[in-house]
């Protein structure tokens, strides 16, 4: 008897707060009521790095509900509506032209077994129809981005087996140039540009991904490659976690020009909440991280915005979104701004939908086109790592015949010690 007063009691608390809150924020409110109707797609989340940080990833040692050390875990996930996720597929240049694919495949592996580890709470994804499935059963759609062109050593066979292995986009470069394009750092000025953007296997790999079905990723390439890759992708791109360079001139960000092109594409542009590319300062709010949503709006419309916080991979986030629980926040934050439903609904995941829903008619329209395999120059990727295993290499770099004086002398030697034996 008393265990259900208790209850009852409980139950009256619980509709109270709802109620009280509710009258507090209306916004809220109806931020959750659009959140449960359409899956927030997030482009790019670390946890999968943070996993081999701090465990190397043994997976086996870490409780995904109760782990505490990150901006993610199970619990907020829930908290934060989070219908999809783009998981990092993430290692560090200092791994390029040594173990980069091993290391990235590592990190492939460990998303498909929080997967399998988690199989209530996470469902692995590489479609558009999976992720509207996975909300459907109140599952998180898992996705994989491989962020950083190294990942592939400049292979495109490479590219494909990372795609059959459920990867749907890659993130042309990290912070380093790789053989075949340039980072964001040649913007700023701090390293030289060695490709004007893409080489020829750049724009190589670009005609690959589109025959693929996997996605672009513009975040951290140069403006000259982002337009270059515009200029030539017949799909629609992304910029998984990047925010809006007007409104903080960091060139990790997307300027306006480049806005309007991803509309005239029908690309995404997913909101990075770091700090440093909001306010291009340590610190930042949440009205901070809506000025980016707004602007993006205001130049390409809200037809090309969405989510990419970053959570895991960065050191600084708005007060008020500490972690992916307070996602919510913005939505609200947006609503308060007057942005319509359709709008909001278009930001919490239709726009990304739409953009891999594109991007697989694209994969499909070219079914019938061989996959390239012609491999980039030996030249263009020749280190002491590398051998070059099936490349015809230029006499410059070959053994050259012997003269025939020379080859007469030999003979004679090899005689002379065949006798003498």
């Amino acid at each position: 008897m008393l265990s259900n007063v208790i209850s009852a009691v409980c139950l009256s608390l619980w509709v109270s707060s709802c109620v009280v809150n509710s009258a507090e924020d209306p916004y809220m409110t109806r931020a959750l009521k659009l959140m449960s109707e359409t899956p927030l797609i997030d482009g790019h989340n670390d946890l999968p790095w943070q996993l081999r940080k701090q465990f190397n990833n043994e997976l086996n040692k870490v409780d995904l509900h109760t782990l505490n050390s990150t901006h993610t875990n199970i619990k907020k996930i829930k908290d934060g509506r989070l219908g999809a996720q783009f998981w990092s597929a993430y290692v560090p240049c200092e791994t390029q032209y040594k173990d980069a694919v091993r290391q990235t495949l590592e990190q492939i592996d460990v998303v498909h077994r929080m997967c399998q580890k988690y199989p209530n709470d996470f469902m692995f994804a590489t479609s558009s129809d999976d992720i509207n499935n996975a909300f459907k059963m109140n599952k998180t759609a898992s996705l994989i981005g491989v962020e950083g062109g190294h990942s592939i050593d400049s292979s495109l066979g490479t590219l494909r087996t990372m795609y059959h292995l459920g990867v749907r986009y890659l993130t042309l470069t990290h912070s380093c140039n790789t053989p075949w394009a340039d980072n964001w750092l040649v913007d700023s000025g701090s390293e030289p540009s060695e490709h004007n953007g893409l080489s020829p296997f750049g724009k190589q790999l670009v005609v690959e991904m589109n025959r693929l079905g996997m996605l672009i990723d513009l975040a951290h390439v140069t403006v000259a490659g982002m337009n270059q890759v515009l200029d030539m992708s017949k799909a629609p791109v992304i910029f998984s976690h990047s925010s809006a360079y007007t409104i903080c001139p960091h060139k990790r960000n997307v300027p306006d020009d480049v806005l309007r092109r991803v509309k005239e594409k029908r690309g995404i542009v997913m909101v990075n909440f770091y700090n440093d590319y909001v306010t291009c300062s340590k610190i930042a709010k949440i009205s901070d991280v809506a000025d980016h949503f707004d602007h993006i709006k205001k130049v390409g419309g809200a037809d090309i915005v969405g989510f990419g916080g970053d959570y895991d991979g960065v050191t600084r986030l708005p007060e008020g979104l500490e972690d992916v629980s307070k996602v919510p926040k913005v939505v609200a934050e947006l609503l308060r701004r007057n942005w319509t439903d359709t709008e909001v609904k278009a930001a919490l995941g239709n726009n990304l939908l739409r953009v891999l829903s594109e991007a697989e008619k694209v994969r499909d329209s070219l079914k019938n086109t061989e996959p390239d395999d012609v491999p980039i120059p030996y030249d263009e990727v020749k280190n002491t790592c590398r051998t070059s295993y099936g490349y015809q290499i230029p006499e410059s770099g070959a053994i050259r015949p012997l003269s025939s004086v020379a080859l007469v002398l030999t003979l004679v030697l090899q005689a002379a010690v065949v006798l003498t034996a």
